[in-house]
């Protein structure tokens, strides 16, 4: 970067940090992506660079095999006809290919429209047909066979299977496997062509939650923003061990990825059924994630909890409580407590006794308690990197008090996507931290777009180098979106701290809108709602309703052992769930409704700032979770709220007709 945005970078640094960010890796002077990986080649050599443990074989690439490879790929391409500017369609999942190949792919120029091969036949075509793609780079023969037979009519030449599967002799398009392409790049001579920083790098779409998908439009300059910025958040050194398990075409971890492979870490790919394993074997010290994810290693340690003898659980929960104080007073000591930013003397000082006093319990808490927690974790962790939504505020206390810390960032696929992150030496738990250099964040009202004051809640504007160019052949949605001063209309709510720090409070087109006029953000309250342990996954419903409703799925295997313990036998409902050692639970009887009445009501008026209007009225229990099979989530694991609605609507309306 340059000595101005360098200065600028480190002006918000403490001093001991400085000399780690001035020693770490520089590329503010190239002018794509696929730069870096010569860059780095030279700078790490044979440090690994990408491992993937779980292939048939286990994969190792180092720096300059990476490179090599990359090099390989390109040429491959080059000598089968692909030009400088044209798009491909890269349809595929997690992978050191996965890789290669968008690399590859950006070292000639190409610009690859990238989404899972597990999405819908439909919107795969879409993506094909909407991006004038002319070759395609696919998973393997499986996904070639699932659009076969929508492809005729478009202008494919080539199609590369990043699968070694024997490619099809008797299509008349032109089909080579991995192998086949980098044996042809072997044999010719890699040409790098000329193009500048913001030539289109690549296509994202999003999913598309009204009307047809739109591609979004992301620049090498959009990229090399974040390569360049992220080391705001996250300071790396050569070799620190990276767990990478978000689907790897999405733009928060490829923006990640991006940036810490140019720092010379060490990738691991992973998986949901492997995650807890690899945890424990690999130890990383960083790894991207989202809520979700969070949440999930959260409820695995609560029922460990629970399993334990009466006795010692009763000691966790004493630890566990006072640590919670310990760390709410460290909190207002430091000046980062979202509650009470602004501390008096006298606060200050009683927040500081209150700290001292609790520190050896906390202490005596982490040698008996939380750091056998962390060996889950692999006990290594430096920063867990959390995007992609709200972090539920009980899960964010959680990790803090266990000595996890957790980096909460913020952006969207149209801003590359980070904009924020919280810096872990001033680390406001409840927000999701400052902007990153470049970036600046403005709050609107929701309907007239007059800025407002900070601590005013309002629609969060957002301004950057980072900010994308548009959304594909759609001037239309892009004016939308950007206004003429080049303001991006993130569509979130949220306000910002006098020392610009950003909270968020939900998005606009969530907000449920009673009938007596009162909007509700059902984020916070979700969250809240979370808190029970008999309560998996939760969405609130009740636009122009009276009250609140919300559609709940049950932690089945927590309510068995509730069943178990208040000995009920309860036949479950439709028998779609197995009996377990004897228990049946009937999710609509008395007993078990008046259960989730009782949670439903403690959490929700125990959350902060609770008002009458927060109350659930109505619920719904439901069989079968929300996840990305049955397309209630997206493959950030976010749930997909107009489809929950869609799927649900009949039971919505029942639910307030009684």
């Amino acid at each position: 970067m340059s000595e101005t945005s360098k200065v600028s970078l480190l002006s918000e640094v403490p001093a001991a940090e400085r000399l780690r960010i001035k020693q770490m890796a520089d590329y503010s002077h190239i002018n794509s992506i696929s730069e870096i990986w010569s860059i780095a080649a030279e700078k790490f050599a044979d440090n690994t660079a990408l491992c993937n443990p779980h292939a048939k074989e286990k994969i190792v690439i180092s720096y300059t095999l990476l490179w090599k490879k990359i090099q390989q790929f390109a040429c491959g391409l080059q000598t089968l006809g692909i030009k400088t500017g044209e798009f491909i369609s890269l349809i595929a999942d997690n992978s050191p290919r996965w890789f290669i190949a968008d690399q590859g792919m950006m070292a000639i120029g190409v610009v690859d429209a990238v989404r899972s091969s597990q999405a819908e036949r439909e919107e795969l075509l879409f993506i094909i047909e909407n991006s004038g793609s002319t070759a395609l780079v696919l998973e393997d023969i499986k996904t070639f066979q699932k659009l076969r037979s929508g492809l005729e009519d478009l202008p494919i030449k080539l199609v590369v299977l990043l699968s070694d599967e024997e490619p099809p002799t008797d299509d008349v398009l032109k089909v080579v496997n991995f192998s086949n392409l980098m044996d042809i790049g072997s044999k010719g001579t890699f040409e790098k062509p000329n193009y500048s920083r913001d030539a289109l790098a690549t296509l994202l779409y999003t999913s598309g939650t009204t009307g047809k998908p739109k591609g979004v439009m992301l620049s090498h300059a959009n990229l090399l923003h974040q390569v360049n910025n992220l080391l705001i958040g996250v300071q790396p050194e050569v070799g620190d061990i990276v767990l990478s398990i978000l689907p790897t075409w999405h733009t928060y971890e490829r923006s990640i990825e991006y940036f810490l492979l140019s720092q010379g870490c060490t990738q691991i790919y992973t998986n949901l059924r492997s995650v807890k394993k690899d945890l424990q074997e690999w130890k990383p010290y960083y790894m991207g994630c989202v809520p979700r994810l969070l949440e999930s290693i959260y409820e695995g340690v609560q029922k460990q909890f629970r399993e334990q003898p009466a006795k010692k659980q009763r000691l966790i929960k004493t630890f566990l409580g006072l640590s919670d104080k310990y760390i709410r007073a460290r909190r207002v000591s430091q000046g980062l407590d979202l509650d009470n930013l602004n501390p008096s003397v006298p606060q200050k000082l009683a927040a500081q006794i209150q700290q001292s006093l609790l520190a050896p319990f906390h202490k005596l808490g982490d040698k008996i308690v939380y750091s056998k927690v962390r060996q889950a974790t692999g006990g290594e962790i430096r920063q867990m990197i959390s995007g992609g939504g709200a972090l539920p505020k009980h899960v964010d206390n959680f990790f803090e008090i266990i000595g996890v810390e957790v980096l909460v960032g913020y952006g969207l696929t149209e801003t590359s996507p980070v904009t924020h992150v919280r810096r872990h030496w001033c680390n406001l738990r409840g927000s999701s931290g400052k902007p990153i250099p470049g970036t600046e964040t403005k709050i609107v009202d929701l309907e007239t777009h007059k800025p407002l004051k900070d601590g005013e809640r309002g629609l969060v504007l957002l301004r950057g180098p980072q900010i994308m160019q548009g959304y594909y052949k759609n001037p239309e949605a892009t004016a939308k979106a950007i206004d003429s001063e080049g303001w991006f209309n993130s569509g979130d709510l949220g306000w910002k701290t006098a020392q610009n720090d950003l909270v968020l409070t939900g998005r606009a087109k969530d907000t449920i809108v009673l009938t007596n006029g009162e909007n509700i953000e059902p984020q916070p309250i979700e969250d809240a709602c979370l808190r029970s342990p008999y309560i998996d996954q939760i969405m609130l419903v009740g636009q122009d309703q009276k009250s609140l409703g919300a559609l709940i799925i049950p932690n089945i295997e927590t309510l068995e052992q509730w069943a178990k313990t208040n000995g009920e036998k309860l036949c479950l409902e439709d028998n779609n769930i197995s009996e377990s050692d004897g228990q049946k639970i009937n999710l609509s009887s008395k007993i078990i409704q008046d259960l989730f009445r009782q949670e439903l009501n403690r959490e929700v008026r125990n959350r902060p700032g609770y008002r009458p209007d927060d109350r659930i009225g109505p619920f719904k229990l439901l069989m079968e979770p929300f996840s990305i099979e049955n397309g209630m989530m997206t493959q950030t694991l976010k749930v997909r709220r107009n489809v929950v609605m869609d799927n649900y609507h009949y039971i919505i309306s029942e639910m307030f007709s009684g």
